[in-house]
């Protein structure tokens, strides 16, 4: 059946089954149906009628939430390049941790809450907001006097991230049909992991360009941010909202959790700033570290607690999503996508850096391989996703290519020519462009559609939090075992003012003479610490075992037959909930 054919074929398998039913029973399924939580601007299955809009207006659609997606994905790492000139012209050099932490603390610690107001609340509003909210920090960045006001700007457009990465998902369920749905949504994989690829590139070419400057990061954001706007205003049309949205605002606030938001937003917070300044900052064993974790630890228990208070209405994560066996895997299998795709994009620029001695420009055009490589994954993911419904094997075939990828990587030397880090750079593109949408797909198939926007949101948060905290463990691990190995040919002062330089001073700051052996030693520590994101890969292969073998052909064609999906879950007041459409 062509995609033509299914925008015009209405799904009202649901509603006719509801019509025979007595009217004590409908009476029934009008009272479950306001307590269940709502799915946005999505329409639920009790809905009369359910159309989707044409091919045309889809794709102008989704074109604008590819655009929203890639400027939130690149803003999180086309930071790296610029930091120096940064730090150089507001003479902050005690700020550096902030101006990458505060995008990545605010986009994780708002993260699920996302997920939560987008089942209350306009979808198209929220996510125009989220947009605005964006953009307003990307504003105050390029037009930043001061640290302080940089540091805040970041912090704005995290939090905004956070929202349009859970938008883009939950805006395109009733705009395409769940059997089409992995051709369109693996491009939002495919533009997260290429923006993570490239974002140095982008970021160097800004930075080293005297007219433009460093503050173009950011300023560029905001045309392109201002299409998508424009786009989704005029062309996006949703249907019906669900009954959630008409609920008392007291009773909305209530929804949203204020205590377990009050709890777990201070949770992340300590458990990723122990992260960043462990080790780097202040030692492992220091007093503030250590008061970080036992913080964020506490607040993580009773966070927990207050979920299983609060019950599946109130709560920010209900207890029945996260036990679901498909989207506990895909929040793990997210976390290490994500650990794996940052330690691993962020250590191969500084091996061409340091190693191969370009500069951040040349070092992005030579990581195109992965770039390159993910994008044709993805598509060819999506696309055979959409043929045979199934997404586990990609799941699969992305754990055990990623896993062969790093590994390779681990074998790198300073001579090594191009045939060896192209190679090796295709098979973990592959593996990586494979896997990027999988979990979001398994959480839209297997769950009811109003816990897919909080289903969304976990995935994205796994990705975010494995990210931050595998990078951390990379970098921790790398500056350790360069200073060892620096430290057997070279005094030890010698060695730690290397190790302080950075990547691209290293020739400049050996004598010619020392340099090839440092360059070794250099090379050494830069393959243990991809260690990490190999150990990261290999583990990845349990979650991807672990989803259920579910299709989403299947799930479709069961609510089109007016049956009850067997992938539905069953929420706490014992509601049916079919499978997301």
């Amino acid at each position: 059946m062509s995609y033509i054919e299914m925008e015009s074929r209405p799904t009202t398998a649901a509603t006719n089954g509801l019509e025979k039913q007595p009217q004590g029973q409908l009476d029934n399924d009008k009272v479950r149906t306001e307590n269940v939580v709502g799915d946005g601007d999505a329409p639920s299955e009790k809905t009369a009628e359910q159309t989707y809009p044409p091919l045309r207006t889809v794709l102008v659609v989704m074109a604008a939430l590819y655009l929203a997606m890639f400027l939130v994905s690149l803003d999180r790492i086309i930071i790296a390049t610029a930091i120096p000139r940064i730090t150089d012209e507001f003479h902050s050099i005690n700020d550096i941790g902030w101006y990458g932490s505060a995008y990545v603390l605010s986009s994780c610690a708002t993260q699920l809450l996302f997920g939560r107001i987008y089942a209350f609340y306009k979808n198209k509003v929220v996510f125009l907001a989220a947009i605005v909210l964006f953009e307003a920090g990307s504003a105050l960045c390029g037009a930043a006097p001061n640290s302080v006001a940089f540091i805040l700007g970041r912090a704005l457009a995290g939090a905004g991230s956070a929202g349009v990465m859970a938008g883009a998902i939950v805006l395109s369920i009733p705009l395409v049909p769940l059997d089409k749905r992995p051709m369109f949504q693996s491009m939002l994989g495919a533009i997260f992991g290429v923006s993570s690829a490239i974002g140095p590139l982008i970021g160097g070419a800004f930075t080293s360009n005297v007219h433009l400057t460093w503050r173009w990061c950011f300023y560029i954001n905001l045309p392109i941010g201002g299409a998508s706007i424009v786009l989704i205003l005029l062309f996006l049309h949703l249907p019906q909202p669900p009954r959630s949205h008409a609920l008392p605002a007291l009773e909305k606030a209530k929804r949203m959790d204020p205590i377990g938001t009050l709890l777990f937003t201070p949770a992340v917070v300590c458990f990723l700033l122990a992260l960043e300044w462990g080790g780097t900052v202040y030692a492992w064993n220091s007093g503030r570290v250590i008061a970080l974790f036992v913080v964020s630890g506490v607040l993580f228990v009773a966070w927990v607690a207050s979920q299983a208070w609060l019950g599946s209405e109130y709560a920010t994560v209900p207890g029945r999503i996260i036990r679901q066996r498909s989207v506990m895997a895909g929040f793990v299998f997210s976390m290490c996508n994500g650990g794996v795709l940052l330690s691993f994009t962020y250590y191969l620029a500084v091996w061409f850096q340091a190693i191969q001695g370009v500069d951040a420009l040349q070092s992005g055009i030579r990581s195109l391989p992965f770039v390159l490589a993910l994008v044709v994954a993805s598509i060819i993911g999506g696309g055979l996703t959409t043929r045979f419904g199934y997404y586990t094997p990609f799941a699969i075939a992305c754990s055990c290519l990623l896993s062969i990828g790093v590994g390779l990587t681990t074998t790198l030397q300073v001579d090594s020519g191009h045939s060896m880090w192209i190679g090796y750079q295709v098979v973990a593109g592959l593996g990586m462009g494979f896997g990027m949408q999988m979990s979001s797909l398994a959480a839209q198939t297997v769950l009811a559609p109003p816990d897919v926007p909080v289903g969304a949101s976990l995935m994205f948060f796994g990705q975010g939090l494995g990210g931050s905290v595998f990078l951390c463990v990379t970098q921790s691990i790398f500056l350790q075992k360069l200073f060892q190995d620096l430290s057997t040919v070279m005094p030890a002062e010698a060695a730690r003012q290397l190790v302080n330089t950075g990547a691209t001073a290293i020739r400049s700051a050996v004598s010619a003479s020392l340099l090839p052996a440092a360059l070794v030693e250099y090379n050494k520590a830069l393959t243990t610490a991809y260690y990490v994101p190999l150990a990261v890969a290999c583990f990845g292969i349990v979650p991807a075992l672990c989803f259920e073998w579910k299709s989403v052909k299947k799930a479709r064609e069961a609510m089109m037959a007016g049956q009850k999906p067997a992938a539905a879950t069953t929420a706490k007041n014992g509601e049916d909930a079919s499978s997301a459409v």
